[in-house]
């Protein structure tokens, strides 16, 4: 644990104390625009930032599909984000796009909120099935480094209504969408990752596939004494959905915080195959090298979007 001391505070310590900046600078895109939404008000969550990127041409007489992503703020400028890097999702679906390799969709870049990201993106329901020793463990593991001050308790069912009964009915009336499963993904890093695969599971009628990059399948950031990661793989095998309707992408890296990941990404692996999942309708991938860094994301961004949208055959 302590060789990940350093880069645990200063990934997740940065991203927790500097994420609410910038509020009124709006992200560059070389492609497309993006259209903020300033504070999106909810009963279920703290209000955030929603930037919604529209691809060049966008055209209301067409129809197109949709990736709701988190951590909003990191995705599409490196000069708006804590460490100067971005995922430049706008470059990569552009040049996607352009080659025809995907079908056009737009992107929904929920940003986090700070001090509530943690208990916005843990699954709720693996908690829940946990012993009162078990959920204090947890919480004891998670205030060492910061993450909260009081008995943890996740808030990630309420986090998953803020965008299914909130932003998704905004989305699908504002903008020229298709509303159905088959063209609505969700996509993430780290807890991000953790929270799409978990949207997917909760709510298989609105959500056709996820891409869930460097899982951070560990909730808390150690994998010693950590009853999480076997709750959430007895979780994921019983409520995985239907392989004939929807689509999981999977990866990791090996460097600073994803080298915990491996070995619980290939538990995943061996639940997905006994749900009846294939190379047609998912992928994981393993990328040995990699770092836990928007830069390594960004890299690979490309497959898990090829993947969700290419091939016309949703």
């Amino acid at each position: 644990m302590k060789r990940f001391l350093p880069f645990l505070i200063c990934v997740f310590g940065i991203i927790h104390s500097t994420n609410v900046n910038a509020q009124e600078t709006l992200p560059f895109v070389p492609h497309g625009k993006i259209v903020r939404i300033q504070q999106f008000p909810s009963q279920f969550v703290t209000a955030r930032n929603v930037d919604i990127w529209l691809p060049d041409g966008y055209n209301p007489a067409s129809k197109y599909a949709v990736l709701y992503m988190h951590d909003g703020q990191m995705l599409y400028d490196t000069s708006t984000t804590w460490n100067h890097q971005a995922w430049d999702i706008d470059d990569i679906a552009t040049e996607l796009m352009r080659t025809k390799k995907v079908a056009n969709f737009i992107v929904v870049g929920i940003w986090n909120n700070g001090s509530t990201r943690h208990s916005d993106y843990f699954p709720q329901e693996p908690y829940t099935s946990l012993s009162r020793s078990e959920k204090d463990t947890i919480s004891a593991q998670l205030q060492r480094l910061g993450r909260t001050k009081q008995s943890f308790e996740p808030t990630s069912d309420n986090y998953l209504k803020f965008i299914v009964e909130e932003l998704k009915p905004h989305i699908d009336s504002a903008y020229s969408v298709y509303t159905n499963p088959s063209r609505t993904f969700i996509c993430g890093s780290s807890m991000g990752g953790l929270i799409s695969l978990y949207a997917l599971c909760k709510y298989p009628d609105i959500f056709g596939g996820a891409a869930c990059l460097s899982t951070h399948w560990i909730g808390t950031f150690t994998d010693t004494n950590n009853p999480f990661p076997q709750a959430f793989i007895d979780y994921f095998g019983r409520n995985l959905p239907d392989p004939r309707t929807h689509r999981v992408y999977l990866d990791c890296g090996d460097q600073t915080l994803d080298a915990l990941y491996p070995k619980w990404q290939k538990k995943m692996d061996v639940q997905l195959v006994n749900r009846g999942y294939t190379e047609t309708n998912w992928m994981t991938k393993y990328f040995p090298g990699d770092d836990h860094s928007e830069r390594s994301w960004k890299k690979r961004l490309h497959l898990p979007v090829q993947f969700l949208f290419g091939n016309e055959q949703h």
